[in-house]
């Protein structure tokens, strides 16, 4: 008994031993600083989105939808000539029209849309003057290209992440450090503009489809992105 009790002693001092890194790691850190820096820089919106439509009405539902989905082929595949140019289907709606008392159905209404996108804005617009033959403008909208704002986005972390290291630095010498760590850091974007609807002149772009006459300037402006580093560091003081 009194061997294993020995035994049971040294085992007990053994585990706390072994807990005692673990503790360590566990106790609080001091000299931690919070830390934001933000860069941003102008981005041309380099990507045009039109949206265009096809709306009737017919007391046939049947034939209503055959009016509409031959108008509509028929500009999808006037579209597809130019490869320039992406092409998609956009929501397509039917209801019902009723009459003044709005309990009887005398029609049909059917509503179809289009939607292109290019980064040729003279293609796109040329285009888009000759479908409005039979289409009708839903709007149209600018946006940064997919690989633009990844090229944007890289500069932007780059600078970013300096930024912060050189506030870093300076909090490091105002508290007297020998140097730091970085605890955490979080990296944002924002400033990406989301493609908006904004009306287009008809008349400007019916003027397009003239071979005669050249294909409007159209400016789609900057954007102005920015991107922030959030994070915490410690200060290792001499």
């Amino acid at each position: 008994m009194h061997i294993s009790r020995r035994g049971a002693a040294f085992a007990l001092s053994c585990g706390m031993l072994a807990s005692l890194p673990a503790l360590a790691a566990d106790e609080p850190r001091y000299n931690q600083v919070s830390l934001r820096a933000e860069v941003s820089k102008e981005v041309a919106r380099d990507l045009m989105v039109v949206t265009l439509y096809s709306e009737a009405q017919n007391s046939d539902p049947g034939k209503l939808a055959k009016e509409i989905t031959e108008t509509m082929n028929k500009a999808v595949q006037q579209a597809r000539q130019v490869k320039e140019v992406k092409i998609s289907q956009g929501s397509r709606n039917s209801y019902p029209v009723y009459d003044s008392k709005g309990q009887k159905i005398t029609g049909w209404r059917e509503r179809a849309e289009l939607r292109l996108e290019s980064a040729d804005f003279p293609a796109l617009s040329k285009l888009t003057g000759e479908l409005l033959q039979d289409l009708k403008m839903g709007g149209m909208d600018f946006s940064i290209a997919p690989a633009t704002r990844k090229t944007s986005e890289d500069a932007l972390l780059k600078d970013a992440v300096a930024a912060f290291k050189a506030r870093a630095q300076l909090a490091t010498e105002a508290l007297g450090g020998k140097g730091y760590k970085v605890i955490s850091l979080n990296l944002n974007s924002s400033g990406y503009p989301r493609p908006y609807l904004r009306s287009a002149p008809m008349a400007m772009m019916a003027k397009v489809a003239d071979e005669a006459a050249p294909a409007p300037d159209i400016e789609a402006g900057t954007s102005e992105v920015n991107m922030s580093a959030d994070g915490q560091i410690e200060v290792l003081m001499p």
